[in-house]
């Protein structure tokens, strides 16, 4: 007799979700910080009005096994998917054929994300391309940079311009940095309301000299213990200064100071983000990839 599937069950409320996948995301945050971090600001905040907004859990027996969201506010509205066993990927690739709902693409930790993005080809047609390469990393011992001129201040509303800027440069400039800036996907673009939220929140540090800003670091707030550092932002004429390494280490002593574990992504082709955060003191946890499918 075969083993049942995995089962995959769907949520629209986040607070249901988070209700019933809160100790699989406990045991393992890091891993599972994007989810777990959209979750909850999303039932703090309410519904952010994304064209798909759902949540959902992988179980075996029960228990909890895999995560996964699709939140992205940004066409294809591509998936978001946690570490889960290969099974619990191509069902979750199945459950969204069974509700007609194309699911665009597959982003997320690997294999996962790429499962699902492959399950969802053969059940749909067409094939997987691979946008970018990403990897996740965890703060071990920080090491603070020295002799960086400047100073780290919080944005305020005097600053909502230039931050909005950065930020939805941030995708392209990453790329162009890595090489990779013929590998162009669709990103989320902020506005000058949710940059005055993050703002409001104290999210947002500049790195500034001369009285001129140089350099920006977001962060987002813990959740289940973690909070997650990004966008990192140097514009092209400012770099090799040592600014990001300079905020990015600030950044991390004061949410290390509130208690948080602290988390980032990079580019796992960028040579210059991926050295600046092993130097002061991040280690490299979980790689993961967006993948689109191409009709």
């Amino acid at each position: 007799m075969s083993p049942a599937p995995p089962r995959i069950d769907f949520y629209s409320d986040p607070a249901d979700f988070l209700k019933v996948a809160g100790g699989h995301l406990a045991a393992d945050p890091v891993v599972v910080s994007v989810v777990a971090t959209v979750a909850e600001r999303t039932a703090r905040r309410g519904p952010e009005g994304h064209p798909y907004e759902w949540w959902a859990t992988a179980s075996l027996d029960g228990e909890v096994v895999g995560v996964a969201m699709r939140t992205a506010p940004f066409a294809p509205y591509p998936l978001f998917v946690c570490p889960m066993p290969d099974d619990a990927a191509r069902e979750l690739a199945r459950a969204l054929y069974a509700r007609g709902e194309h699911p665009g693409g597959a982003n997320g930790s690997l294999p996962a994300s790429r499962l699902v993005a492959e399950e969802s080809a053969r059940l749909w047609g067409g094939s997987v391309q691979a946008a970018l390469e990403a990897r996740l990393w965890e703060l071990a011992d920080l090491a603070t940079p020295t002799g960086v001129l400047g100073r780290p201040r919080t944005a305020t509303y005097a600053d909502v311009e230039i931050c909005l800027e950065w930020f939805n440069d941030f995708g392209r400039a990453a790329r162009e940095q890595a090489g990779n800036a013929d590998r162009a996907q669709a990103e989320e673009h902020h506005d000058a309301e949710d940059i005055r939220k993050r703002i409001d929140e104290g999210r947002i540090l500049l790195w500034e000299r001369d009285g001129e800003a140089v350099h920006l670091t977001g962060f987002n707030a813990p959740a289940f213990g973690v909070a997650r550092i990004g966008p990192v932002y140097t514009p092209k004429a400012q770099r090799g200064h040592g600014y990001a390494s300079a905020a990015v280490a600030e950044v991390s002593r004061q949410l290390l100071a509130a208690g948080a574990r602290v988390a980032l992504y990079t580019d796992k082709d960028n040579p210059v983000s991926n050295h600046v955060y092993a130097k002061i003191g991040f280690r490299p946890l979980v790689d993961s990839a967006n993948h689109t499918l191409v009709p």
